[in-house]
């Protein structure tokens, strides 16, 4: 049994300058610690072949394994073979069977495969192409020294079945019989992470005095995950008697567990009631719907949507009072309250969820941006929330979402709509 240390190299300046998220290190972190594998760094560099080069040859120097991603395809910028060609020091030769599978490939699309796409046949001396069923990308894998260098295409779904499919199967037989620990996740929303920390100190101290479970934060807009792992191989009793200890301390904070979606879960309470919801939004214009209705088997317990985003509509459509509309404007708590029971009146759902508010980048009828409004109406009244979010307009948006779900979440559950004083998001 070996411990891999592994490295992550992400290639492109798409990334470095912000025009492209890079997830693959997010996806790969989390598959391969799943797998029992560990990651040990992560890094990010250009197209520039000098750069890649250095840092190549830096990962190679401390790692038993890299993984490498993008810079395969058909352009002038894709040199990620040529990069790891030059660190291990042997030169390209093209494969005749890959060179044949492309042009094949080409033909069947109609396309015209120029000598740079011809590129995609060339592997560094020594090495093998890794097939790619997902695109015209072949991967690479070659050892330099005794480290296992992989390179695979960057776009994700390429990227995932390559990885599942070949990279960690071929890791998985270089590490033997990988230690695996124990490991379960709680998901919060709307509650900050230094929130979540602060409540779980109790346990936090507990597992600090026999070391046998680790504890880690992991925070996304307006959602905290709560990581418990166990510190050996092993150890699933006393992830477990953590994980019940955290859910005792946090209560219906905790919305579900790893695999588990806010929507998902909201609708499961829904369709264990027999209700249905309907939602009238303006600040997150659909966004609420678009997530409750990626949901498989939606549409049992949603209603419908409204869109209501110009003033005017709020009245014709929702039946929020006009007079209310001329004297305070879109944004106020009593306008969120009538949307949702508009909302919920006109399409006759059990529930009814609505948004308002500013989400930037200018202020709106005298409220600050980031001001927000959000209602639940229900069989038992109606529940508004006055919040003030921080950030870009794309982070209010989100925000607002997730306390949207989960405020509906906990109004369903029978839960206080504000788990803790402090627990705002």
């Amino acid at each position: 049994m070996r411990e891999l240390k592994i490295e992550l190299v992400a290639v492109g300046d798409e990334l470095l300058v912000g025009d492209v998220e890079n997830t693959n290190a997010g996806t790969l972190g989390r598959r391969l610690t799943a797998a029992g594998l560990r990651v040990s760094g992560v890094s990010t560099v250009g197209d520039g072949l000098d750069a890649m080069i250095d840092v190549l040859t830096q990962a190679v120097r401390r790692a038993d394994a890299v993984i490498v991603s993008g810079g395969l395809g058909p352009t002038s910028d894709d040199r990620t073979r040529e990069a790891i060609a030059a660190v291990a020091g042997v030169p390209l030769r093209r494969d005749p069977a890959i060179e044949d599978w492309l042009r094949r490939r080409y033909r069947g699309l109609n396309r015209t495969l120029t000598a740079l796409g011809l590129q995609q046949a060339d592997v560094p001396e020594g090495g093998r192409s890794l097939p790619n069923a997902n695109g015209s990308a072949p991967g690479i894998a070659v050892v330099i020294g005794d480290v296992a260098v992989y390179a695979i295409p960057g776009p994700p779904h390429e990227m995932i079945a390559m990885t599942e499919e070949q990279v960690l199967p071929d890791l998985l037989r270089r590490a033997g019989e990988p230690p695996t620990r124990a490991q379960r996740q709680l998901l919060t929303a709307s509650i900050g992470e230094g929130v979540i920390a602060a409540m779980l100190e109790p346990l936090e101290k507990e597992l600090a005095r026999d070391g046998a479970v680790e504890v880690a934060y992991l925070a996304t807009a307006g959602q905290t995950r709560v990581k418990l792992t166990s510190a050996t191989p092993g150890g699933a009793a006393e992830v477990d008697a953590a994980a019940a200890r955290a859910r005792e301390l946090l209560g219906g904070c905790v919305y579900g567990e790893a695999g588990d979606t806010l929507a998902g879960v909201v609708l499961d309470l829904l369709r264990g009631r027999d209700a249905t919801v309907a939602v009238a939004e303006s600040l997150t214009g659909g966004l609420i719907a678009a997530e409750l209705t990626s949901v498989p088997g939606a549409s049992a317990s949603v209603r419908g949507s409204v869109t209501a985003y110009a003033t005017d509509l709020k009245g014709s459509v929702l039946g929020v009072d006009t007079d209310l509309l001329a004297a305070e404007g879109a944004v106020h708590p009593d306008v969120a309250a009538r949307m949702a029971e508009g909302v919920r009146d006109v399409m006759s759902g059990t529930y009814g969820v609505a948004t308002t508010g500013v989400a930037g980048p200018d202020p709106q009828d005298g409220k600050p941006v980031g001001t927000v409004y959000i209602a639940v109406a229900g069989p038992e009244g109606t529940i508004v929330l006055s919040l003030l979010f921080s950030g870009s307009r794309g982070r209010i948006r989100e925000m607002t979402t997730v306390r949207a779900l989960d405020l509906l979440r906990c109004v369903v559950a029978g839960l206080p709509a504000e788990q803790d004083p402090a627990c705002t998001g």
